[in-house]
């Protein structure tokens, strides 16, 4: 399906072509039709000779309603521009394309309507050579009567040539769906509509609509029951749990974590403004509409303090209106996370990064440098692919080349932290992450490279030794087990050596002694003795067999007895006797 808006004066036929075109009525309300004036949005469809379905979009052309005509073509790839023959180029003309040219929008189609009743020739020339100076460029036209019938068959035939070009939409992007009606079926419950630009919609599916998640209950496009609609396409979606009270034109639907919600944003406009700018301007964009505060940077950047969030991503094409001076502007979303401007000159700095910053993934690239590390998710929320060489790690997002960096780094603070405190193996990974002012510990193990080690929440260098000193007792500690595995060296035998509490933590740490209980150290390796001592014991057996075969005092048996328990080496049974596993 395509989906094209009309724009143009009003009372020159727009609707009435679309009437032509398709045979349906555009204009819903009584009012409308009692008044021969187009109000709000309308909506019909057709399908041309080719099979292509095409909806249009018809929208107002009295100035009163310039709000409603942006709400109806802010999310359409394509205009038909109406002009009649018998009026020309009106000022209303003017401000739709101008809207129109605000927006970007490249891809266009000429319709000189009542051509029953003027020549249309001068009409056409004329409206052509205007629309070339705008972003649709060359513009084919053709005459039309919607009366009489004149020129619809090769105006239809100028669609299916418009449409023919039009850009593939990416059917697997997520959704965000700009709400332009909501109502309510009976028996259905809520429905709102919409222009799916990219993405797809199924019954099933859940989207965020503001804090709240919604789910939908049915999809309906062109009047019909789908079972999944993809862009481009008319959508009508029934919601499930939310009231249509609840509901506005503007609100978006929005596939979860996807995109960002934002008051502020930096913009880029679509030429160096050439009048003073509005402190105030409305910006628009799909069918929402929210104020803001402009503040300029420089030259054509400035920075949009918005009135409400609006999810919004880098790329999105803004338009700003002074509905004062009847003046539109285009502007590109170029950050929706902007940094603060707190020092002299920051704002002049920004805009100057802005104009250097390049659009695609090298624009990403650049982005991603400027805040070093970002959670991947809000990364792309925010409109951005991955960049080339940034490195993933978990949720986790590092600019290019900025692991290296860090782990470069690393070693120097395990070597400071240690030679404050040489009995701990290496500082707890927290220590690091605030050295490296990383955002979350788990990035630390992303750092570390050898001979470094993340051992039990540490960053260890696997080559360090304990303090000579302490080493010496340790070694005549580990001498006097080698003789004899059982005989553990009783407390004060252990001060006098000058292995105190700290000084055994670093020696389990280092791997050189086993804790066995309070003040009870023993060589690693002791369970396997134990086990092959305890083997040629009849099962099950008592502590007092199992201290006599590892010819220890109780001291020693206790502890290591249980001990020997949790390691699952020994089962204790319910008469306190105990049997190897």
């Amino acid at each position: 399906m395509d989906v094209i808006a009309t724009a143009g004066h009003v009372d020159h036929g727009k609707s009435a072509l679309v009437r032509a075109l398709t045979g349906m009525e555009p204009d819903r309300w009584a009012e409308e039709r009692r008044r021969g004036l187009t109000i709000d949005l309308g909506f019909a469809w057709t399908t041309l000779p080719s099979g292509r379905r095409l909806a249009m979009v018809d929208v107002p052309g009295h100035e009163r309603f310039v709000g409603n005509m942006l709400a109806g073509v802010g999310s359409v790839p394509a205009a038909l521009v109406v002009v009649a023959a018998d009026d020309g180029w009106s000022a209303q003309t003017a401000e739709h394309v101008a809207v129109l040219d605000a927006l970007g929008v490249r891809h266009a189609l000429l319709a000189v309507t009542k051509a029953d009743l003027a020549d249309p020739a001068p009409v056409l020339a004329d409206a052509r050579e205007r629309l070339a100076g705008t972003s649709m460029g060359a513009v084919p036209g053709v005459a039309v009567s919607a009366v009489t019938g004149s020129g619809l068959p090769e105006l239809i035939a100028a669609l299916e040539e418009l449409l023919g070009v039009l850009p593939a939409p990416d059917p697997e992007a997520p959704v965000r769906l700009w709400i332009d009606r909501a109502f309510t079926i009976k028996g259905a419950g809520t429905v709102v509509t919409g222009t799916l630009a990219a993405g797809s919609a199924a019954a099933g599916d859940r989207f965020l609509l503001g804090d709240r998640e919604v789910t939908v209950r049915g999809v309906q496009s062109l009047g019909a029951p789908v079972e999944r609609a993809r862009a481009t396409a008319r959508v009508a979606l029934n919601l499930r749990g939310v009231a249509v009270e609840d509901l506005s034109r503007g609100d978006a639907l929005l596939t979860p974590g996807a995109f960002r919600r934002t008051d502020v944003v930096d913009v880029t406009l679509a030429g160096e403004p050439d009048d003073r700018l509005p402190t105030e301007p409305v910006v628009h964009v799909g069918s929402a509409t929210v104020g803001a505060r402009l503040r300029p940077l420089d030259g054509a950047a400035v920075r949009l303090r918005l009135n409400e969030p609006l999810p919004l991503r880098v790329g999105d094409r803004l338009l700003l209106r002074d509905p004062g001076a009847r003046r539109v502007l285009g502007a590109d979303v170029r950050d929706v996370d902007p940094p603060e401007l707190r020092r002299r000159g920051a704002a002049r700095q920004r805009a100057a990064d802005l104009a250097a910053q390049p659009t695609g993934s090298e624009g990403a690239a650049s982005d991603l440098a400027r805040r070093r590390i970002v959670r991947a998710a809000d990364f792309a929320a925010m409109g951005w692919p991955v960049p080339a060489g940034a490195t993933v790690h978990g949720p986790w997002l590092l600019a290019a080349g900025l692991a290296d960096e860090l782990a470069e780094r690393v070693p120097d603070v395990v070597g400071r932290y240690r030679r404050l405190r040489p009995l701990e193996p290496g500082p707890p990974a927290e220590v690091v992450r605030r050295a490296l002012q990383l955002p979350d510990a788990d990035l630390v193990a992303a750092l570390v490279r050898a001979p470094l080690v993340l051992r039990e929440g540490r960053v260890v260098d696997g080559a360090a030794v304990l303090p000579p000193e302490v080493q010496r007792a340790v070694d005549a500690v580990r001498a006097r087990l080698a003789a004899d595995p059982f005989a553990a060296p009783e407390a004060p035998d252990l001060v006098a050596a000058g292995l105190g509490v700290r000084e055994l933590a670093a020696a389990v740490r280092s791997g050189q002694l086993v804790r066995i209980g309070e003040a009870v150290y023993l060589a690693p390796g002791i369970a396997d003795v134990a086990r092959t001592r305890l083997t040629a014991l009849a099962q099950p057996f008592t502590l007092s067999q199992a201290r006599q075969a590892w010819g220890t005092s109780r001291r020693v048996a206790v502890p290591l007895m249980e001990w020997l328990d949790a390691q699952g080496v020994t089962v204790r049974q319910p008469d306190n006797t105990r049997r190897l596993r």
